[in-house]
């Protein structure tokens, strides 16, 4: 990988991950933004830490991403870091995590039980689109203040180092993170302003950041800019770019200029494709170059692309290109390689 055209600048991306305790990911849909946090969320566990990855979309998006059975909703051990540290994993459910809010605040759990089989769950969420979003992110951020020996006690270790929340699409980002304050807005008092509060100041907190996931092509690059200005103008913190996928560089610059407008040398190529033994050396060369100059394009444009996402001035954090697939031993190549670029620190 050549450093100079993809290796990070600016100040590093430890300072977008430096203190924080909550990790929000998002990034437009095709982007790899589940397994970018569960990258991230392996490589905030090396060396021991304890984190929870909580997935909010429905979508058990980790749990195919990992080969398991569709994740219950509670959180489970499901990945070993190096150093030893572990990533739990929780599917949020909205049901689930309405049932949990009535037997918190109210003791009532066998009665939300019937509620939800008279679709009285579905039911508030339609009058009140927010309802859903409040108890998913109330149950992010009460991972994140919850502290050893149960969700009240006031003293001792958190329970987790960090919580990465694998969140909706930058689309619908600002929303759903905002969705809190709309709701604080809307009950003046009792224990869904209290519960909408404290998410809220959670995910307000210096120690939350959003990071967003991009591929280097125009569209989710261009999602990604708007995202981090739509956030910081909600008063929020945005933290790094991820840019996934990235291939490696073939070609030093001169090289990728003359492929750019077809000027390879084809007899210097069609010698070394004889000199090789192969078939029809000029017929290939002829076939190879246009591969190249295909090549040559697009790298050219990534270079554009990336240029422009560093003008926002966030830390740009790479995850290569894996090819033939991904799996646990990928995860833990890529968690490796985020932690190479600092940001554990």
């Amino acid at each position: 990988m050549n450093e100079r055209e993809y290796g990070p600048r600016g100040g590093g991306p430890g300072e977008a991950f430096a203190g924080a305790r909550l990790h929000i990911v998002t990034g437009k849909g095709g982007t790899g933004k589940t397994t970018a946090a569960t990258a991230l969320a392996l490589a905030l566990a090396a060396d021991g830490g304890r984190v929870l990855l909580v997935e909010v979309e429905g979508r058990q998006g980790v749990a195919s991403l990992l080969g398991s059975a569709p994740l219950p909703y509670e959180e489970r051990v499901m990945l070993s870091a190096s150093g030893g540290g572990s990533v739990s994993v929780l599917a949020a459910d909205a049901e689930a995590a309405l049932l949990e809010y009535l037997e918190l605040f109210y003791g009532i759990r066998r009665a939300g039980q019937a509620l939800t089989k008279l679709g009285a769950v579905d039911f508030a969420t339609t009058i009140a689109p927010g309802l859903r979003d409040v108890l998913l992110t109330g149950k992010a951020t009460e991972a994140v203040r919850r502290r050893e020996g149960g969700r009240r006690s006031s003293g001792g270790p958190h329970r987790y180092d960090a919580v990465v929340m694998d969140a909706p699409p930058t689309g619908r980002i600002g929303r759903f993170l905002n969705v809190n304050s709309e709701m604080a807005g809307l009950a003046k008092v009792g224990p869904i302003h209290k519960h909408a509060e404290r998410a809220m100041s959670v995910i307000r907190s210096e120690r939350t950041r959003v990071h967003f996931v991009t591929l280097l092509e125009e569209m989710p690059a261009q999602e990604t800019r708007d995202g981090i200005a739509e956030i910081e103008a909600l008063g929020l913190r945005s933290g790094a770019v991820l840019v996934n996928m990235v291939r490696p560089t073939l070609l030093n610059e001169a090289e990728l200029a003359a492929a750019a407008v077809g000027e390879l040398d084809d007899v210097a190529l069609a010698d070394g494709l004889g000199a090789a033994g192969l078939d029809d050396p000029a017929g290939l060369s002829t076939a190879l170059a246009g591969e190249v100059r295909a090549y040559a394009l697009r790298h050219l444009l990534e270079l554009r692309v990336r240029g422009e996402l560093e003008d926002v001035g966030r830390p740009l954090v790479e995850l290569p290109r894996v090819e033939g697939g991904m799996d646990r031993s990928a995860l833990i190549g890529l968690a490796g390689r985020l932690n190479e670029q600092g940001v554990r620190g």
